[in-house]
Order: structure tokens, then C-alpha cells, then sequence
């Protein structure tokens, strides 16, 4: 039987970062279509099926970004969980932090897990096939 299409929203500005994930990703063994957007008002609209993104799927995992314009990814973070058609759908912080304070606040506000990305583009990818393996092979995700 074949394995339900996997939705992914990466909250992402960098668009090296973006092209690294899409890479790793399509080399996963399991069927993900990964969506983009670049700052946190766009991610809200999406999760929101406003604007553009009317037709858009619920996501069945969110990989989230800290650092971007417009609205930041702890801001977008808080508004997922206290949203009670989106809380269900994970949210891993995947961000060039590593302050102690930005893990703390994000764990508090009920992130499902934080991942520091790494500069070198080997670990990066190393850290998407990760994240691919336990999030899609491993874990049973929602759906809507």
C-alpha cells in the first residue's frame, strides 16, 4: 500500500536553506511535497487557507524558522498552539540559534522539538535526512 502524500511547510527566508531542505527531501523515500513561504505572515495565511494560499493543504508537519521579517517564528509558534484547529500539527524549530533562552521559550511555547541548524551544507543535509527519517518514517502524523 502506498504511503499517503506528506504536506511540509518550511517557514524559511533563506533560500539557500530552502533549496538544501527541497534536496534532502527529495531523496527521502516517502512522498513530501514541501511548501514555502518566507516570514511568519505568510505562514499564518497559509495555515489560514487566506489570500493565495486558499487552496492550501493542512500541513502534517511545520518546520519552523526563528529569525525572519515581518513576524518572527516564536510569534508564529504561539499562534499556532493557541489556534485549536492547528495546534495538532507538529512544529520542529529548525533555526541558526542555539541561545539557551530561544530553545527555553520555544519548548515553552509547545514547539515538538529544536533543531540548530548547522553552517556547514553537509550537516545541514545530514540534519534534513534526520529530521525525514523520524518525522516520516517513524511518527505517525496528524492529518486533518
Amino acid at each position: 500500500m502506498k504511503q499517503p502524500l506528506t504536506h511540509v511547510l518550511l517557514v524559511e527566508d533563506n533560500p539557500t536553506d530552502v533549496m538544501i531542505t527541497q534536496e534532502a527531501l527529495d531523496n527521502a523515500k516517502v512522498d513530501v511535497f514541501l511548501h514555502v513561504v518566507e516570514n511568519g505572515v505568510e505562514a499564518m495565511a497559509f495555515l489560514h487557507r487566506q489570500g493565495i494560499h486558499a487552496k492550501a493543504p493542512r500541513p502534517n508537519l511545520i518546520l519552523l524558522d526563528l529569525n525572519m521579517p515581518r513576524k518572527g517564528g516564536q510569534e508564529v509558534l504561539v499562534e499556532i498552539k493557541a489556534d485549536e484547529a492547528l495546534r495538532s500539527i507538529p512544529v520542529v524549530i529548525l533555526t541558526t540559534s542555539k541561545s539557551d533562552a530561544d530553545v527555553l521559550k520555544a519548548y515553552e511555547c509547545h514547539a515538538n522539538c529544536y533543531i540548530a541548524k548547522p553552517v556547514d551544507f553537509e550537516a545541514f543535509t545530514e540534519v534534513i535526512r534526520t529530521i525525514q527519517k523520524f518525522w516520516f518514517t517513524m511518527v505517525t502524523l496528524p492529518t486533518e
